[in-house]
């Protein structure tokens, strides 16, 4: 095995050490989050483990963690994200965020079409905040049934049942930003008065 492989490898176990203390965990909570047991946990912490792929991936999601910050890959340098766009049924779904866990942000596109769609609100764990960039946004909102339109904003806990689609035969495209329950996203703003 290569010296620079064995020297990124021998770096694993402190570093899963300090983001569970980090976080606050014990190996018996990591174990029971992630189904490693705590003898491997252990071993792998102290470095007398080698970790696999199939040790990493569920740590690295454990931890919140990408999985290149959790073995010191190098840093690339480049912190724009290359967004691959997946379609979720008549939706197209662009991820703008990579790390795992925590808020996740994503831009929507809702293609021109009818807007007679009938709502299906569903509700689930977790917090949303919506801004629409283009278009009008219809979102059902528990018993309201609002539109959005371009530059307007909704924040809601996603317990509430939800829905949203095109509030006419436009296009409509918006950014998503989720977050895990009790996770809102805050703005920063100075204020200066004139």
């Amino acid at each position: 095995m290569d010296e620079e492989f064995e020297a990124v490898l021998s770096t694993v176990g402190p570093r899963l050490r300090a983001l569970r203390h980090r976080s606050g965990s014990t190996l018996a909570e990591l174990s029971a989050s992630t189904g490693i047991p705590v003898s491997t946990l252990s071993r792998l912490e102290s470095g007398s483990r080698k970790p696999g792929l199939e040790l990493l991936l569920p740590l690295a999601r454990a931890h919140q963690v990408p999985l290149d910050e959790l073995v010191g890959a190098p840093a690339s340098g480049d912190p724009r994200v290359y967004p691959r766009p997946v379609k979720h049924k008549n939706m197209t779904v662009i991820p703008l965020t990579r790390k795992p866990g925590g808020l996740q942000a994503f831009k929507q596109i809702l293609p021109a079409g009818p807007a007679d769609r009938e709502p299906n609100p569903r509700s689930h764990e977790g917090y949303h905040w919506l801004y629409v960039l283009n278009g009008r946004l219809r979102l059902v909102l528990g018993e309201q049934d609002l539109v959005l339109a371009a530059g307007e904003v909704a924040e809601f806990d996603t317990h509430l049942p939800h829905w949203f689609g095109n509030a006419d035969a436009h296009a409509v495209e918006f950014l998503s930003i989720l977050g895990p329950q009790g996770e809102r996203f805050h703005v920063r703003a100075s204020y200066r008065p004139e």
